[in-house]
């Protein structure tokens, strides 16, 4: 993957910036004693920290589909990581040094993400963007002198090239084979079984005859209830009763209908 991103980079450059110049690109950690042995120009970028992008970290799992449409397994998403390149040029001049600076952050401010016609191997395969920035400030937790001082080397200009690359490498989780209709059968509400007629109905005011909720064929029915079930003809409207209850306020005496010490009775309606 790293070496993947070497490759994209080394052929932005020698086609954008360089055009066939007779300049090397190489990866090298620019120490003292590198710096001394450099007798050509070259453009160095040196690989100096490689962190997760935790921005860009996902949860959950990822389903991977068969030709027919159904998942055959889960993955966890990629997970990105940054790579943090220090670009120098090495020349005999510094102005020369200078104008190569400004050619390489021309050419790489005008992509947001590594071209996809120069992606190859896993980041092609990946199909996702591979971010990159420059020249951006670094990190509270450390500055470019700092790396400078640990390789050994005296400072100089340079830009810092960080490309957020997806790393796909995670377990794979097989899925179960589909669920399908064999066996398997749910009714809902009552809904008689093939062969069977329908359920117990009763019959409503102003409306046919519906079906009992929560009745099956086979369960006891439930004794009728109207004209000609013998039952009174009050009886019939017991299963729908509605109570209204009225309060006027004020005191016992003024209340109409309230039973008192005296006597009386409360007025409630049904």
């Amino acid at each position: 993957m790293i070496h993947e991103v070497d490759d994209v980079l080394r052929a932005l450059i020698r086609a954008e910036v360089l055009e066939g110049r007779q300049i090397a690109v190489v990866f090298d950690a620019p120490t003292r004693e590198w710096a001394a042995k450099v007798n050509a120009p070259m453009v160095n970028l040196y690989l100096y920290d490689i962190r997760e992008d935790m921005r860009r970290r996902e949860r959950g799992l990822h389903n991977e589909y068969d030709e027919r449409g159904a998942i055959v397994a889960r993955r966890r998403p990629p997970r990105y990581f940054k790579l943090s390149y220090l670009i120098t040029a090495w020349t005999k001049r510094p102005e020369d040094e200078h104008r190569l600076l400004s050619s390489l952050l021309a050419c790489l401010l005008r992509y947001e993400a590594l071209p996809p016609a120069l992606l190859a191997g896993t980041l092609a395969e990946v199909g996702a963007a591979v971010p990159m920035s420059i020249a951006l400030p670094p990190p509270e937790d450390r500055s470019f002198a700092d790396v400078w001082s640990a390789l050994g080397g005296e400072l100089k200009p340079s830009l810092d090239l960080v490309i957020s690359v997806p790393v796909t490498a995670s377990p794979v989780y097989e899925a179960g084979p589909p669920v399908g209709d064999e066996g398997l059968r749910a009714e809902f509400g009552d809904v008689p079984a093939p062969g069977e007629g329908p359920g117990p109905t009763e019959p409503q005011p102003g409306r046919g005859a519906l079906p009992v909720y929560g009745s099956r064929p086979g369960r006891p029915a439930r004794e009728p209830s109207g004209p000609g079930s013998g039952s009174g003809p009050g009886e019939s409207r017991a299963r729908a009763v509605s109570l209204r209850i009225t309060e006027t306020r004020g005191t016992p005496e003024e209340r109409p209908g309230t039973k008192t010490r005296g006597g009386g009775s409360s007025r409630h309606g049904t």
